[in-house]
């Protein structure tokens, strides 16, 4: 593709996500899976024009959009959230992970896929989207429920997560043959993980001052280049990219500067972002998702019931009723980003050619879903009434109120 080609499709690609974008805000659809309709649109594998013949064409930028979106991830991840939640926030999370990343799991086992195929699944159905999580939060003016607080507090502990099964992911992915190899790549990956998170704990104050400038535009250029620099090492210890800007963004977001900087990475993150899901859409097959719709529609369904689960016991454990129970389960539903980039890894590996097109399916069903289910959460409520007084026996007193505030709220 020559500059004046890459230069149209480019520009093309941008518009054709705005506008997309823009009708789904109208209906109260999230971009991610817009962005990707886009892209499937737009690719190759449809009839009709073609934007983009070769997704590869657009691959760097595409890179460049999935390190942004793990750096923005670590800026806004904050520990102390996770400290003043105390034990019962991380039990909680903890109890949402395990029945949603362990019936991934098992789900890929029961289709008959490799143990590597469904590790990947196990994450991809695991771990809700954070940027549809905050966007319905906001959109419905939930904020100040009581009940956010402790969807936030999952969204951290899915944080810590995300880094460690990423790292306890990459032998797999890269292919280990034996259980030496996989033992010393995973120890490079917890190793290289420590040495980030040592300078993330000790090490902010120096940093700080080292990438302290006045001016915006410095300041652009020198966390950016971090956050590709370090992504770029972490790829070539075998470790995966996406890890490295995790941790840049955590280690940066800790500085005096970290204010400064989310303001600063937002458009950046929004745009090749947004590319990121329109190249992955480019490379999906609507015949392959076809393929795989009764798969994909049976996996929304167990995400659906173990949100619910989850939902139901962390209103349990913290005392509140069946309407801040449907939030939390609603709330958490969607899936996005972190799917699509373990897809993409996925695709990078050369698994199991249908999880592609199966993750793609799945993020535009639970990303579609997942909005419209939190918008008609009194409704879901109801269907919890039979086991209201279960959850009224356990709260404590005062909890009760808490409780009930928020279903007249």
């Amino acid at each position: 593709m020559g500059h004046a080609e890459t230069l149209l499709a480019m520009g093309g690609a941008f518009i054709a996500a705005a506008i997309l974008a823009r009708l789904g805000r109208r209906i109260g659809i999230s971009t991610i899976p817009l962005f990707m309709l886009a892209g499937i649109l737009l690719g190759p594998n449809t009839p009709g024009f073609v934007l983009v013949e070769d997704p590869h064409d657009f691959e760097m930028l595409s890179l460049l959009g999935l390190v942004l979106l793990l750096f923005y991830l670590g800026l806004e991840f904050h520990l102390d959230d996770l400290q003043r939640g105390g034990g019962k926030l991380v039990a909680v999370g903890g109890v949402y992970l395990l029945l949603n990343v362990g019936a991934g799991f098992g789900y890929g086992l029961i289709l008959g896929w490799s143990l590597a195929d469904a590790l990947v699944l196990a994450g991809v159905i695991g771990i809700s989207s954070s940027a549809i999580v905050t966007k319905i939060l906001v959109d419905l003016g939930r904020l100040g429920n009581p009940e956010t607080r402790l969807i936030l507090g999952i969204i951290v502990v899915e944080d810590i997560f995300l880094a460690l099964y990423l790292a306890a992911l990459q032998p797999v992915l890269s292919g280990a043959q034996n259980l030496t190899e996989v033992l010393t790549q995973t120890g490079k990956a917890f190793a290289f993980l420590l040495v980030l998170a040592i300078l993330a704990r000790f090490g902010t104050r120096i940093i700080g001052k080292i990438i302290d400038v006045k001016d915006d535009e410095l300041l652009v250029i020198s966390f950016l280049g971090i956050a590709v620099l370090v992504a770029g090492i972490s790829e070539e210890l075998g470790v995966a990219d996406a890890i490295g800007a995790f941790m840049v963004g955590l280690i940066l977001g800790s500085t005096t500067s970290g204010d400064r900087i989310r303001e600063l990475v937002h458009p950046l993150r929004d745009a090749f972002g947004a590319i990121f899901f329109f190249v992955f859409g480019l490379s999906i097959d609507p015949g392959d998702i076809a393929s795989v719709a009764v798969p994909v529609l049976i996996a929304a369904g167990i995400t659906v019931v173990m949100n619910f689960a989850a939902g139901i016991i962390a209103a349990k454990m913290n005392g509140f009723g069946t309407l801040p129970a449907a939030n939390i389960s609603t709330t958490l539903l969607a899936r996005g980003e972190f799917a699509l980039i373990l897809a993409t890894m996925a695709a990078q590996a050369g698994l199991n050619p249908e999880l592609a097109p199966f993750i793609a399916g799945y993020v535009l069903v639970t990303a579609v879903l997942g909005p419209i289910v939190a918008g008609n959460s009194a409704l879901m409520a109801r269907g919890l009434a039979p086991i209201d007084k279960w959850l009224s026996k356990t709260a404590k007193p005062d909890q009760v109120k808490v409780a009930a505030k928020s279903e007249e709220s």
